[in-house]
């Protein structure tokens, strides 16, 4: 055989296996992970950027991203999936479902899938707020992804307009009604100020912020008897200023979950209270000059302490071969480098949950030019968690929510006075959490 026809036989071969190596059986070989979410539009992108990152970055494992609708129907779907012998590999959940996820029998815990399997995470290197939330017994059972907490957003343009230094937000309550009582006299806004999240931010961010217990057994982390105390004195006195203020128009309601953003945006009002990670929609949805600042603080005799994290965590599903199994903690792996942290913080407006991210981010100056990203995590790093600020972890926290809310409702349309809105929600809510704990205690 010729040199000449040697080299076309040997590029032919090269050729046939290129082919092969594409073939779709090839590719089959790929373990696949299923990872359901419940991220939609650009936080879903973002979701997809990291998943299509990792899937490039290897060839032994393709991770799947499906869209699952809300998070509570990706947790149910998640848990009910599982129970039938066909799980997802990851689910993420929202914070609300910790306990649920906790006591479901379901999961395979982070910490012990990443020893089963060797594959090394610093564990001390997350943010104390967000791995003490999602710590149980001592070590950390759901891989922390996505978390934020309330922040105060304000319009400088309508700061101006009423003569206010737009430089200068308030810092307590106090400041705030006068800052408000300022705004409304101009006549800049309709209002002064509202907030998403009612129960999330107003009671359960308000009573960390200012260290009385939400909840006994230290808001649950010590055990299942639970029962609430949002109608001590604290939170009677929170609420209570809410209706004076929404008597006065001072303060609006706008509604539950994250309905009321387009008051800020359109400038119905001019400070709003919101996730960190509603930065991003501002930004795109808010054509006048703003910041953000903590959450305002009544001052003495409550101390300030840190507000808590919202958002989600990935857990880890039972059910998987050893291949699945290394797959799920190789993403993991994946997600916790640096600058994985640092594309997603800058992207989405999720708080850095690590504290290499952090230390990059300081490195780059970004905080510099994006001083409104770095709010949230100076509210959740302002002092070391206390058993009062780690969080809430109820078994039945979606429904206890709904039943806060109801009652707020019921307050502001002034059905009922604050404390017996209160007084019902606390006696509601407690026979929810009397029946979970009758079933998983």
């Amino acid at each position: 055989m010729s040199g000449h026809s040697k080299r076309f036989l040997h590029g032919l071969l090269t050729l046939v296996l290129l082919l092969a190596l594409m073939a779709p059986g090839v590719m089959a070989q790929r373990t696949t992970i299923v990872f359901w979410h419940a991220m939609s539009g650009a936080l879903g992108e973002a979701v997809q950027y990291l998943v299509d990152t990792f899937n490039e970055s290897q060839d032994e494992f393709f991770v799947e991203a499906v869209y699952r609708g809300s998070y509570e129907e990706t947790m149910v779907a998640a848990v009910a999936a599982t129970r039938a012998g066909n799980p997802p590999h990851i689910v993420q959940v929202y914070e609300v479902g910790t306990r649920q996820m906790l006591d479901s029998g379901v999961i395979y815990p982070v910490y012990q899938l990443m020893a089963d399997y060797g594959i090394d995470i610093d564990w001390d290197a997350f943010i104390g707020p967000v791995r003490g939330y999602y710590e149980f017994q001592g070590n950390l059972y759901s891989m922390p992804f996505n978390s934020s907490s309330p922040i105060m957003y304000y319009n400088k343009d309508a700061f101006r307009a009423a003569g206010l230094d737009p430089e200068k937000p308030p810092t307590t309550w106090q400041e705030l009604e006068q800052v408000c009582r300022a705004i409304l006299e101009a006549g800049v806004t309709r209002y002064c100020f509202s907030s998403n999240w009612p129960s999330w931010i107003m009671l359960e961010n308000m009573h960390a912020w200012h260290n009385p217990p939400f909840a006994t057994l230290s808001n649950v982390f010590d055990g299942l008897g639970v029962e609430l105390l949002i109608n001590g004195e604290f939170g009677l006195m929170q609420v209570s200023k809410l209706a004076e203020w929404h008597k006065e128009g001072i303060y609006q309601y706008g509604g539950r979950g994250s309905g009321a953003s387009p008051m800020f945006s359109n400038g119905d009002v001019a400070i709003f209270m919101e996730s960190s990670a509603g930065i991003a929609g501002f930004r795109n949805t808010a054509n006048f000059d703003w910041g953000t600042a903590m959450l305002p603080h009544w001052g003495e005799p409550y101390e300030k302490v840190n507000t808590i994290i919202g958002g989600a965590t990935l857990w880890a599903m039972r059910g998987h071969d050893d291949a699945g199994n290394r797959g799920i903690a190789e993403f993991f792996k994946f997600l916790a480098q640096t600058e994985n942290q640092v594309w997603w913080h800058k992207n989405t407006g999720y708080v850095p949950i690590t504290v290499t991210a952090m230390e990059q981010l300081e490195a780059e100056g970004y905080f510099d030019e994006h001083p409104e990203q770095k709010t949230a995590l100076l509210q959740l790093t302002h002092a070391e968690p206390r058993a009062n600020t780690r969080g809430v972890r109820l078994g039945t926290f979606v429904q206890v929510r709904d039943i806060i809310e109801s009652q707020l409702e019921n307050i502001f349309a002034g059905l009922v006075s604050p404390e017996q809105g209160l007084n019902q929600a606390v006696q509601q809510a407690n026979q929810t959490l009397r029946e979970y704990q009758m079933i998983y205690e």
